[in-house]
């Protein structure tokens, strides 16, 4: 018998994701098996208990299948790593790598259009401190496609103004990158810098004490913008606008300019350029282009002809 703390302390769980899935199954687990998380043992973690839990999460936590198949990922790498370290345990980890994902519908991608883009940054007001940090948080995060995290998460020395100007990132996995800045980024982060800093802080876009503005403090200003800029720019009325929006949005006017999505996958710090893919299935102008160059099938319209009155009211009897 093996305790599983042993195997999870062995196995490189790289991601929040990762540590956070264990930590709710093992809390499921104490509830479930009447044995705290350090007494667990391998052998007890095996797949009726895992769908269990996956099925807890769905009904208890109200996670979307998607949310569920992340879960699964996690747990799938675990045993993965463990299937190389416990060979004798191989029944059970087939059993537990057999668990299927959950099939759900892929919605279209939310991006805003360039006047919707030029209408969201013309709101915040720029003659206060707080306007100017909006003002320049929203273009970086628009014109770079950085994640939330990675924006709230960028300091002062992260920014590169002279020839070359750039940003560095620290993305998913501790990976850096950097990407470039359009002159009026340039312009706007240049006189952003020039103001002193809150109570001394490093971080570019800190919040009203110097801190590092939260997730839910960026999805304030965005909302709050949001609201006055569906008053200028209708389409904005009918859409669904998060943080993420903005990096899909950088994403979207760089496939629009004709950039491969090879290099797209670059810019945004994709794993892999088959996660860009999901760009080409949202941009229907692009669709449009391509139905322009079809030959078109041959069809003709019919006409309607109403019943006869007479015959319509014998039939009706």
């Amino acid at each position: 018998m093996r305790s599983f703390e042993i195997r999870i302390q062995a196995c490189p769980l790289k991601s929040a994701t990762n540590r956070d899935t264990f930590r709710l199954l093992l809390q499921f687990a104490l509830k479930r098996l009447h044995k705290r998380p350090a007494r667990i043992v391998f052998e007890d973690i095996d797949a009726p208990l895992i769908s269990e839990f996956l099925d807890d999460l769905q009904n208890s936590r109200r996670i979307t299948a998607r949310s569920r198949n992340i879960r699964l990922a996690a747990i799938r790498s675990f045993f993965n790593f463990a299937a190389l370290e416990l060979p004798a345990r191989a029944a059970q980890i087939e059993r537990v790598l057999a668990i299927p994902s959950k099939r759900y519908t892929r919605t279209q991608i939310s991006f805003l259009t360039r006047p919707e883009i030029d209408a969201l940054l013309a709101m915040p007001n720029r003659n206060t401190w707080s306007g100017r940090r909006d003002h320049a948080l929203l273009l970086l995060t628009v014109q770079t496609g950085a994640r939330l995290s990675e924006i709230t998460g960028l300091k002062r020395s992260d920014v590169n103004l002279d020839a070359g100007a750039h940003i560095r990132i620290i993305g998913k996995g501790r990976k850096e990158r950097c990407t470039p800045l359009t002159k009026e980024t340039v312009a706007v982060l240049q006189s952003w810098l020039r103001e002193p800093a809150k109570r001394s802080s490093e971080i570019l876009f800190p919040n009203a004490q110097g801190g590092r503005l939260s997730a839910d403090g960026m999805q304030y200003i965005l909302a709050m913008h949001m609201a006055v800029a569906r008053e200028a720019c209708p389409t904005l009325k009918h859409k669904h606008v998060i943080p993420h929006s903005l990096r899909h949005s950088a994403a979207m006017e760089l496939l629009q300019a004709g950039v491969d999505t090879s290099v797209i996958a670059l810019w945004l710090g994709h794993e892999s350029s088959e996660t860009t893919q999901i760009y080409l299935k949202a941009d229907l102008a692009m669709k449009e282009k391509i139905l322009a160059k079809i030959t078109p099938h041959e069809g003709r319209p019919g006409s309607y002809r109403p019943p006869d009155q007479l015959l319509a009211f014998l039939n009706s009897l």
